[in-house]
């Protein structure tokens, strides 16, 4: 008997959980592609902008990626006035070194957190196959998503960013995450140096985290060839 009552608690818990978040309002704004086929619980593909850009910069990607996806491009919370947001303040000390406000960063991580479960919720999304693509200030979150949720997320994808220890946990060994990574930065790029980029899969593996690496010769950016990388990689999982 005290089986089944456990049972049934876990069972009203994620009832009651659920209705939260069907019932709640947006935590961020967003731009939504509608699967082009039919599909009862569609894959989920969020995308995160960089630094003072918009839900608009990614979202060009939509219209390219597979038809069964549901894409949203979600817009960071930090207004930076003429169109552009950011996730978190980055400000420059006196010998033009980068400091990261990391109480606005974990007050997006909140944030985003709770939008992905707001979507999984209204479009009943495929819970087993979350998609989180970031670049540049949207891939640091993306790591750091991962890494504090464990497996709210199945697959991430980083472009153009690093993994900042400082945002994650002291240790994620024990957490059992199932979530894959797709790794890629330019070998030019002058705005996160490459160098920066090549700790992430360093640090996956050291914490037996699947991961893949690539570069491409170019700056701040995402070449051709690396599109069309991680559009195949992101087909092998649907």
């Amino acid at each position: 008997m005290l089986n089944l009552d456990i049972q049934e608690n876990n069972y009203m818990n994620a009832v009651v959980e659920k209705n939260k978040y069907t019932h709640m309002k947006s935590p961020l704004q967003y731009k939504i592609r509608q699967p082009k086929t039919a599909h009862e619980n569609p894959p989920l593909l969020i995308l995160l902008h960089g630094y003072g850009s918009n839900e608009e910069d990614l979202f060009s990607f939509a219209s390219e990626l597979p038809d069964e996806l549901l894409i949203v491009s979600a817009r960071a919370p930090f207004d930076m006035n003429f169109g552009g947001y950011a996730w978190y303040a980055i400000t420059l000390g006196a010998n033009d070194e980068k400091f990261s406000d990391l109480d606005e960063a974990r007050k997006s991580l909140t944030k985003i957190a709770d939008f992905i479960e707001y979507l999984k919720a209204t479009y009943k999304t495929d819970s087993k196959n979350t998609f989180l693509l970031g670049f540049s200030q949207g891939a640091i979150l993306s790591y750091a998503l991962s890494l504090n949720y464990p497996n709210k997320v199945n697959h991430v994808l980083a472009l153009s960013g690093y993994l900042n220890e400082d945002l994650v946990p002291n240790s994620v060994i024990d957490l059992n995450i199932e979530t894959d990574y797709y790794i890629s930065h330019g070998t030019v790029d002058q705005v996160l140096p490459v160098d920066w980029a090549r700790k992430a899969p360093a640090y996956l593996n050291d914490n037996n985290l699947k991961n893949v690496y690539s570069e491409y010769p170019v700056g701040h950016g995402v070449a051709p060839q690396n599109f069309y990388s991680f559009k195949s990689w992101i087909e092998e999982r649907l």
